[in-house]
């Protein structure tokens, strides 16, 4: 909006005010305001007050450019990614703009170029100088986005640690997955966990969903496509929090149950006077450390035999559900699967 009223007012522009798709407007001032005859480039710096955005700070900017031919066009330029796979709103070869600031772009220009555009249009390039490094620090290379970071937004709102923005996430990754072709997908805890599935498995790279705590809507988001098999993949804490039922794992949400870790030991023939001293064990990994090395197999397998039970039980058994841990090295300990 700013590069458009600079271009057709050949005046510098210091803030604008952008109407939000929720019927909102907010104020943004502008950074750099650089114009000629033929183009104008505006720029904002981003301020993503309390949330922990990659591009806080980053600038981003808009350049306007008379074109020959009527109407608007927009497309994506430095720092900007590029969409690879299919799955995404946008096409493949596409700027990864995503349909809601298309949308806003569109009408903002608009709002300014309106019965001025009879004989000719404007095409807008958005870039962000430091995309490429940025978009090192995101999820898009899984979502085949390369060459930058993605112009992303729904309502024009941003909340902070935002549950929504990282299961929207996961969702996107799963789409990219199904339309891969993908039948088995791999839930992960933690980037370590991912790497050493992506070591372990020897499956696409789309194959492999960075779930965190949100192992239960995983599952769910799972259960809407079509999908063979899940893996969930973690160390002991996580895998046990799932074998007790806590299918969203954040610790401030659940605690490891070392009562279930107890009973899992006996079950897996520890001897009582054993299971006495491993009552004392403060969490999953000490309680792990504590466990007498011949019983590490019995114990890990059983556990995740209970962890992939609830998971298999959380979506009405529609797929194999087979649990994984491993030490924070990437040792494997356990494995056991639940089929339909």
């Amino acid at each position: 909006k700013a590069a458009t009223l600079a271009l057709l007012k050949q005046e510098a522009v210091s803030g604008v005010r952008i109407a939000l798709p929720d019927a909102n407007e907010a104020s943004f001032k502008v950074d750099q305001c650089v114009f000629n005859q033929q183009q104008a480039l505006c720029s904002v710096i981003k301020d993503a007050g309390d949330d922990p955005d990659v591009t806080d700070g980053a600038e981003i900017m808009a350049t306007v450019i008379w074109k020959a031919d009527t109407g608007i066009s927009i497309t994506g330029g430095k720092g900007v990614g590029t969409v690879t796979k299919p799955g995404l709103e946008i096409p493949i070869g596409m700027p990864a703009i995503n349909p809601v600031p298309q949308q806003i772009i569109t009408e903002a220009v608009n709002e300014i170029a309106e019965g001025k555009l009879r004989d000719k249009g404007l095409k807008v390039i958005i870039s962000v100088p430091e995309g490429e490094k940025l978009a090192k620090r995101t999820l898009n290379h899984r979502l085949g986005i390369v060459g930058g970071i993605s112009i992303l937004g729904t309502t024009g709102i941003v909340i902070p640690y935002s549950v929504n923005a990282y299961t929207a996430c996961i969702s996107r990754a799963l789409d990219v997955a199904q339309a891969c072709g993908c039948k088995e997908v791999v839930l992960t805890t933690g980037r370590r966990s991912e790497k050493f599935a992506q070591i372990a498995l020897k499956l696409a790279d789309e194959c492999f969903i960075l779930a965190g705590d949100f192992i239960g809507y995983s599952l769910e988001e799972c259960a809407k496509r079509n999908i063979e098999k899940v893996t969930v993949w973690g160390m002991i804490g996580k895998i046990s929090k799932l074998a007790a039922g806590h299918l969203y794992t954040n610790v401030s949400d659940s605690k490891v149950d070392i009562g279930l870790l107890v009973k899992t030991a006996e079950n897996s023939g520890v001897p009582p006077q054993v299971i006495k001293i491993l009552s004392g064990a403060v969490t999953a990994n000490h309680f792990r450390k504590m466990l007498p090395p011949e019983y590490l197999k019995q114990f890990s397998n059983q556990l995740c035999l209970l962890a992939a039970k609830r998971c298999w039980k959380e979506t009405n058994g529609k797929f194999e559900v087979e649990c994984i841990i491993t030490t924070y090295d990437g040792t494997p300990l356990g494995r056991a699967n639940v089929k339909k």
